[in-house]
């Protein structure tokens, strides 16, 4: 099953897969598109690497932020 992300949807109207993005901060979970570009940071936290954020959504072991 496929998680799509709640603020791309709540602020944006937009029904997007999560995936692991990264920014000048770090690692992340939110979504986005190759058309669009970077839509929603959905995770509360950012990870120090790729790997993390891929277990962390993975495992669903991560915060669900409920405001941009």
């Amino acid at each position: 099953m496929q998680q799509t992300g709640y603020l791309a949807v709540k602020f944006c109207g937009l029904s997007l897969p999560l995936s692991v993005l990264r920014s000048g901060a770090g690692y992340y979970i939110g979504t986005g598109s190759d058309e669009i570009g970077p839509v929603s940071r959905e995770s509360a936290e950012y990870f120090p690497n790729r790997n993390a954020a891929e277990a962390a959504l993975k495992a669903g072991y991560w915060t669900q932020k409920q405001t941009p």
